[in-house]
């Protein structure tokens, strides 16, 4: 798949459509965001060795298409290559997606000092989202 970067509304308006919060993103976030062209962005905040994946959206009309998938081994390469060895994410709506991808569930209070306080984690993300965590 060829990653590309898109500008900051473009990928404001991908997590808006699937209901992603925004308020908190500017355009140093974009620096470890990546592209399916205007169909899907992935997000990551990197805290080596651990890194919160910040979004993943694809647009409703490429759905299905695994878009998803590949932007989501992308992000995982991406986070190696920098040196992490746990990746976290917040999620209410696509649990299975990700537990089919080798993320587990856990404990919110497991999850490292780096990622608690990373706005997600702390006020965007609803406190019943699940936290899970992939090693790398």
């Amino acid at each position: 798949m060829k990653v590309t970067s898109l500008p900051l509304a473009s990928v404001k308006r991908l997590l808006t459509e699937a209901n992603l919060p925004t308020s908190d993103l500017t355009e140093a976030h974009l620096q470890h965001f990546f592209a399916s062209g205007e169909d899907g962005v992935v997000g990551l905040e990197l805290y080596p060795p651990v890194a919160l994946l910040r979004s993943l959206a694809v647009a409703a009309r490429a759905r299905g298409h695994g878009i998803g998938r590949a932007l989501l081994s992308d992000a995982e390469r991406y986070a190696r290559e920098h040196q992490v060895k746990q990746l976290y994410l917040l999620t209410t709506t696509a649990e299975e997606f990700f537990a089919r991808a080798g993320y587990q569930r856990v404990e919110r209070d497991a999850a490292p000092q780096a990622i608690q306080q990373t706005q997600e984690f702390s006020t965007l993300c609803a406190a019943s989202s699940a936290l899970m965590r992939k090693q790398l």
